[in-house]
């Protein structure tokens, strides 16, 4: 009998020692942050409040590979590299000639992707001599993240989780505190910012952005960290995509057809996608890269192509990306990670390019998608990866009726054993869609600045 491998894996030996910058093969460069003031290009010295100086280098950085530090390397080697799963069983039930393939980095100490970039950034921020770190945090996965790489290298951090997703995930929470880290539900008493709305507002990753922000920018001893949307965030990811490549080989594939991807603020997506653009703009493989967002928050397929502020108070540099408006406050779904207002300005400008595509999916699909993959792959996954879930569904079925054997890759960024609160939520019959409406769209836009 033929032993059909479920999981490629590669030894700690053979994890990539370096980070890929797309920037350095793209055909234009992106365009650059503006000072919100004089609407000028901004330089080093503008971001040294909030950074340190290794971090800011990376973010402009056109060099097209980055020796990951054997410092964060060893981190890294806790839980990396990641397992490469074929879904046999989900082929199996579907019935379709694909091969479907999931990059799973649910096996970290967060249970999601977002400690790629965590475990570096502390790092710098530690050999900087800074103190404490600030950030905000959506479904909890990159608080959780922060709080953890902070312990490792004696940092202090103090995170501010929307105040849905805070009030959805007590277990983030805990979690959170678990590792060490002090957390605040957004908008909070505690900053100009947060008082500017009522207690009980939901909240959005702008504002929390903003709170985050305005207590670093007060103290010189603390910096303040981002865990999507920045280059330098979707740096560190590329070790996903690049672990991906070396197990497609294992596998004994030439390469993959489709990539999907999740995209909220676009770490995930870039982490996955951008080894293999690489690899699409130097002829070796011609994958279709395809990213899916919550049909609630539709920055990438709605969203304007234009300058904006990060945040919800404007204390950020304006980067142009697609946009919904930094007012703009999304639905409370339970995909808290991807209830980001824009869309980083990397991958904006990529799509510009015509280098991927972008679809718009409601929850509900893609909850029917995640129970569906629980029951024949044994993850539960996280609300977030449920979106790449349902088109990798979609387009798997398509091949069953054309016949096609596409080779299909996503990230499952994340296990969802902390969100069964929205799994019990569908399977009662409670979730409900509330795709972005046009006059909600045009009122949130009205606020982006000219530029």
């Amino acid at each position: 009998m033929t032993l059909e491998q479920h999981k490629y894996l590669l030894d700690e030996s053979q994890m990539p020692t370096n980070w890929y910058n797309i920037v350095a093969d793209l055909p234009s460069p992106p365009p650059p942050p503006l000072h919100p003031g004089t609407h000028q290009p901004i330089g080093p010295d503008d971001l040294a409040p909030l950074f340190p100086m290794e971090l800011i280098l990376q973010e402009v950085s056109t060099e097209r590979y980055i020796p990951i530090p054997e410092e964060v390397q060893q981190v890294y080697r806790l839980w990396r590299p990641s397992p490469l799963f074929r879904a046999r069983r989900l082929e199996k039930a579907l019935g379709t000639p694909a091969r479907i393939y999931y990059k799973y980095e649910g096996v970290s100490p967060a249970g999601s992707h977002k400690p790629n970039t965590a475990v570096p950034q502390v790092y710098y921020n530690a050999k900087a001599g800074v103190r404490k770190l600030t950030t905000e945090t959506g479904a909890g996965q990159w608080g959780t993240s922060l709080a953890f790489a902070c312990a490792l290298f004696g940092l202090e951090a103090e995170i501010w989780q929307v105040g849905a997703s805070y009030d959805q995930k007590p277990y983030r929470r805990t979690l959170i505190e678990t590792f060490g880290g002090t957390i605040h539900r957004s908008p909070s008493r505690l900053t100009e910012s947060g008082r500017a709305y009522p207690e009980d507002h939901p909240g959005s990753l702008g504002l929390a952005i903003s709170e985050a922000v305005e207590v670093a920018a007060q103290d010189p001893s603390v910096k303040y960290a981002l865990g999507s949307v920045l280059n330098h965030v979707l740096l560190h990811q590329t070790i996903i995509g690049e672990e991906a490549l070396l197990q497609l080989e294992l596998a004994g594939e030439t390469g993959a057809d489709l990539v999907i991807g999740c995209t909220g603020g676009g770490s995930n997506f870039g982490g996955l996608a951008f080894p293999f653009i690489r690899e699409k703009l130097a002829g070796r493989q011609s994958p279709v890269i395809r990213a899916v967002e919550p049909a609630s928050c539709p920055s990438l397929t709605r969203g304007e192509y234009r300058y904006d502020f990060g945040d919800t108070a404007g204390l950020t540099p304006l980067m142009k990306m697609h946009t919904l408006g930094h007012d703009f406050v999304p639905d409370p779904i339970h995909a808290g990670g991807l209830r980001y207002h824009a869309m980083a300005p990397l991958i904006s400008h990529i799509y510009e390019l015509g280098l991927m595509e972008a679809k718009a999916i409601n929850q509900t699909d893609c909850f029917a998608a995640a129970i569906q993959f629980a029951r024949t792959e044994g993850i539960v996954p996280a609300p977030e990866p449920t979106h790449a879930l349902a088109e990798t569904i979609s387009e798997a079925l398509a091949c069953k009726e054309s016949g096609e054997e596409k080779v299909i890759v996503t990230a499952l960024c994340g296990h969802g054993l902390l969100d069964l609160g929205a799994y019990e939520s569908y399977l009662s019959g409670r979730m409900t869609d509330n795709p972005l409406s046009e006059a909600d769209l045009q009122a949130a836009l009205a606020t982006v600045p000219v530029v």
